[in-house]
């Protein structure tokens, strides 16, 4: 812990009284003056926060300053963000500004020391510099109301990843006013240029977040060299670093974590499994992945919890959501105060029709998970149960 020279938090030992007068402040007179005192003769002396007594200012003591930390942290992750948008149409929205979406998973996503999530689209009522479309209803660019982002505030999302191919869909106009609208409520974000991370505390846990894309005005998952850096740079200021990318091919074809670089219509979309290992090695605790709009394995490495793809979690309307594009896991994990992975849990959703999870009876998440993780990562003692607890053997 850090150690501070001290030598100004000092109390000069002297004659005080206290005056008190039952529970009530005592009014002091300002018509009479304290009789004085000669204290020629009495010594002064200086008296530390820490009970060392000192002779003179010119002294210095070492004061150790120790944080108390809980046990056990635990943080929640979860994919896809798209509430509605009202580009090209706004029958492209949600009845109720979106609020029904979240009924069934609002108390779960608050139950946690941390929450975070990928916010797919900008947050801009009308205009921005579109992307360009050849057929603007074929065109998926998405354009969410500002009235709709309260719904992340009582969902309890204490931060956001911009980093994702969808960020620059309405140009800086629609990047600019979706850091206004998330600075104005109190969400968190990172993975823009200009915002490459954040710093979060939390109930005295210090959080360090960033986010990494492959593409244009976000942090570069294919710079694995800068992101090292700046996930070292996180490390040195916080307890646990939570990194999250936006990687990895598109589809249900592509549930496999590779190992290899993987490419989607010609983008270089990274090789997801070197960059986490990278970034843990570099101080990263917890490595949230989503792009694929599927859910991906799960992995522990250097006692460090990867989700290689966290699929689409609240996508309304715009969405293809049929078979496994409509599973999705909340995954909440635990971890001690300096990110070492102690265990965690998956609470399974679904959506179906236009969108919105819901809780699924069915738990098919879990067991897509199981799969996954078995045949991606047989030499990971990890285990994933019937009921989504997952636990690691060292």
């Amino acid at each position: 812990m850090p150690t501070k020279k001290l030598s100004h938090i000092l109390v000069v030992v002297g004659m005080v009284v206290i005056l008190l007068n039952s529970c009530k402040p005592s009014q002091v007179s300002t018509s009479q003056k304290p009789p004085s005192a000669d204290t020629t003769d009495i010594p002064t002396y200086y008296i530390t926060s820490d009970g060392d007594t000192l002779e003179s200012l010119e002294e210095t003591v070492d004061i150790n300053i120790h944080r108390l930390l809980k046990d056990t942290i635990s943080v929640i992750g979860v994919g896809d963000i798209m509430m509605g948008t009202n580009f090209p149409s706004e029958k492209y929205l949600p009845p109720e500004n979106g609020s029904r979406l979240w009924r069934e998973v609002n108390d779960l996503l608050n139950d946690a020391d941390l929450t975070f999530g990928n916010l797919e689209g900008v947050i801009l009522d009308s205009g921005g510099t579109q992307k360009k479309c050849n057929n603007p209803d074929l065109c998926y660019l998405f354009r969410t109301p500002e009235r709709f982002i309260s719904n992340l505030v009582d969902a309890g999302f204490d931060v956001m990843s911009m980093a994702n191919n969808h960020a620059g869909d309405f140009g800086p106009e629609g990047r600019e006013n979706t850091v206004k609208v998330l600075d104005s409520l109190g969400i968190n974000h990172a993975g823009l240029i200009e915002r490459p991370y954040c710093l979060i505390t939390i109930e005295g846990i210090k959080f360090g977040f960033a986010a990494f894309s492959p593409n244009t005005g976000t942090l570069s998952i294919n710079d694995h060299e800068e992101a090292k850096k700046i996930v070292t740079h996180l490390d040195s200021m916080s307890d646990i670093v939570i990194v999250s990318f936006h990687g990895g091919a598109e589809g249900s074809k592509y549930q496999h974590v590779l190992r290899e670089t993987e490419f989607f219509y010609g983008e270089n979309r990274g090789n997801i499994y070197e960059f986490a290992h990278d970034l843990i090695n570099s101080g990263a605790d917890i490595i949230f992945g989503h792009g694929p709009h599927v859910t991906r394995a799960i992995e522990v490495y250097q006692n460090k919890f990867i989700a290689y793809s966290l699929g689409n979690f609240c996508t309304y309307a715009r969405f293809n959501l049929k078979g496994a594009n409509g599973l999705a896991p909340i995954i909440k994990v635990y971890t001690d105060h300096r990110g070492k992975f102690l265990w965690g849990q998956i609470i399974p959703i679904f959506q179906e029709g236009e969108g919105g999870p819901k809780i699924d009876p069915q738990k098919r998440v879990i067991k897509t998970l199981q799969e996954l993780t078995s045949t991606d990562f047989p030499e990971v003692e990890i285990s994933i149960n019937d009921d989504g607890l997952i636990t690691y053997i060292e």
